[in-house]
């Protein structure tokens, strides 16, 4: 009797220990983001990401330091600042945040970072880049499919290579649909507030609408949702970007081309939970279920199956290799598929 009772002490203790010792292990990881320009509200980019971190929040129950940079100047202060408090890792939102980033990890070599958009190559950052280029051509394809005109065009934010590349995807889908088809491009500026400007991306569509296009795609962060508008006030098409916009104007949006920031902050924070962070550089195309396209109830009016069937067609052969998607930033120049 006096056993069993020594004994059930020990297995309590020994799991209260137990408990104790996950529960440190848990508060060891404070994870931390900095959005950039535009915020985490912005519909688009620096959303996906929320999404993301938000799902991680939501499963584990453990919460994140973050932080809107407004200005660039708070890019540097903000990344350092999350790694002076603990936190770990420091996710960094943004190709601009590469400079103040990779300064910031290289003072605290024992904290872990990572960036989504560019390449920091440090041992202690991890990488994210996306083949926006790919999902790209597959949006551009449905669009010539869904146009009458023969003409479709392309809203970018901020005029950079990054941009040039989701641009230069869209129109090699468009003309392999359509040899001939025309696309239109405008760019809304060449400062971050390009990627915020609606009432721009409405004045840029609009003028592309007057030029023939019926249906317009928009890489272009909080930009896009003017386009949007202008777009469903014209009756016109429009494509959105990064998350699924299918919702902000049903019956117009033909799709949204996919890049899956949700997934790879997400993965950020739970590799670390898992004690399984690895730094190095991750490139997420449409083999690796980085981009893609989006189907739900907002668009499947307006997606036949015909042009289902040319878009899983498409994806296939382009995962196969059978299609080879030119990279706008392989050499700055857009180049036919082949």
């Amino acid at each position: 009797m006096k056993l069993t009772t020594r004994l059930i002490r020990n297995l309590l203790a020994g799991s209260a220990a137990l408990a104790l010792t996950t529960a440190a292990n848990a508060a060891d990881i404070e994870p931390a983001v900095v959005f950039d320009m535009g915020g985490k509200f912005d519909k688009s980019f620096n959303q996906g990401v929320y999404d993301g971190v938000e799902q991680f929040k939501k499963e584990t129950g453990l919460s994140y330091r973050e932080f809107e940079v407004t200005n660039e100047a708070q890019r540097e202060q903000a990344l350092r600042r999350m790694a002076q408090r603990g936190a770990n890792p420091v996710l960094g939102i943004g190709f601009a945040q590469a400079p103040a980033l990779e300064k910031v990890a290289k003072e605290f070599p024992d904290t872990n970072f990572a960036i989504i958009d560019m390449v920091v190559d440090l041992p202690n950052v991890r990488s994210i880049v996306f083949k926006e280029h790919e999902g790209s051509f597959l949006v551009g394809a449905m669009a010539a499919l869904a146009s009458e005109s023969g003409k479709v065009g392309f809203v970018g934010g901020m005029d950079i290579p990054l941009i040039r590349r989701f641009a230069c995807g869209y129109e090699q889908g468009a003309k392999h649909i359509n040899a001939d088809a025309e696309v239109i491009q405008n760019m809304t500026g060449t400062t971050p507030a390009a990627w915020n400007d609606p009432g721009r991306g409405g004045e840029l569509t609009k003028s592309q609408f007057e030029r023939g296009v019926d249906v317009v795609y928009a890489a272009a962060g909080g930009t896009g949702v003017g386009v949007y508008q202008a777009a469903k006030d014209a009756g016109k098409l429009a494509i959105g970007v990064d998350s699924n916009q299918n919702y902000i104007q049903p019956g117009t949006m033909l799709t949204s081309m996919l890049k899956r920031v949700d997934v790879a902050a997400y993965n950020v924070f739970m590799d670390a939970k898992n004690d399984s962070f690895t730094p190095g550089i991750q490139v997420l195309g449409l083999a690796e279920e980085g981009v893609g396209w989006s189907l739900d109830e907002h668009n499947e009016s307006l997606v036949s199956d015909e042009m289902k069937a040319k878009v899983e067609e498409l994806t296939s052969m382009i995962k196969s290799g059978e299609i080879t998607v030119h990279d706008y930033m392989s050499d700055n120049d857009c180049k036919v598929a082949g």
